[in-house]
């Protein structure tokens, strides 16, 4: 139902979406750091990428630690929301300009949020707890970032963040007088609400590990699906608690 639905999207603010989601994807490729590279900075330290004029955003300072964070952001979340703005579309019949009030407002949600995550990850660099890519070099970072987004998968705010992202047509026709730019801060703050803590964990993988990247995603938007997610969300819980339990163990 779902597919069928994603193919009838066909509009001109449709075609720009996909069109900026698959360039956010794109750009990202080009600034991910090939294996072999990040593989050296193990050998050679973090003062190895922060040489390379491609890496090391961690080292690089706030300014582009943020931009790699709402390129990410951008790149990963909105694809997740895509059932929630096909909903407002159906709704509304709405303009291009509406459209993109929607998105402004979802992301702008998002874009908070990496300010955060910039200031956190330029915060751990600086104390010698991540790595030029932004890795834990740290067991107890690591645990604690595992562990922590496991208990969040259990907690009310995560359930109530994620109840109303998995009913975007209650969830419209509840705010739906207050206009486009402010639905769409109202979406992205719960869609922040449900993901904050996964989108986290990229500081385990790597925040330019295109792989964690993809697999975050898919989970994300299988978390949001009624149908799908509520299998998913307490197990995929006991999983990351159990992975950051046996960190010492490795």
């Amino acid at each position: 139902m779902l597919a069928l639905r994603i193919r009838s999207l066909r509009g001109a603010h449709w075609l720009a979406f996909f069109a900026g989601t698959l360039l956010c994807w794109a750009v990202l490729f080009r600034m991910a750091i090939p294996a072999d590279l990040r593989s050296l900075e193990a050998t050679y330290g973090a003062s190895f990428i922060d040489l390379l004029c491609s890496g090391g955003f961690g080292a690089s300072g706030f300014a582009s630690a943020f931009a790699m964070w709402a390129l990410m952001s951008a790149a990963m979340m909105a694809p997740t929301a895509l059932p929630a703005f096909a909903t407002y579309d159906d709704l509304g019949h709405v303009t291009p300009t509406g459209f993109g009030k929607l998105m402004g407002g979802y992301l702008t949600a998002w874009f908070g949020f990496s300010a955060i995550a910039a200031l956190a990850q330029v915060s751990l660099f600086e104390l010698g707890l991540i790595g030029g890519l932004g890795q834990s070099v740290s067991v107890p970072l690591t645990m604690a970032l595992l562990i922590g987004a496991g208990l969040y998968q259990f907690s009310a705010l995560k359930d109530a963040c994620l109840s109303r992202c998995r009913a975007p047509l209650t969830f419209f026709m509840q705010y739906w007088d207050e206009g486009p730019f402010r639905n769409g801060l109202r979406l992205g703050l719960d869609c922040v609400g449900c993901c904050w803590a996964l989108m986290l964990l990229g500081f385990v993988g790597g925040t330019m590990n295109l792989a964690f990247m993809g697999l975050a995603m898919v989970l994300m938007t299988l978390e949001k699906l009624p149908e799908l997610g509520r299998y998913l969300t307490k197990p995929l819980g006991v999983a990351l608690i159990v992975a950051g339990l046996a960190i010492p163990l490795f």
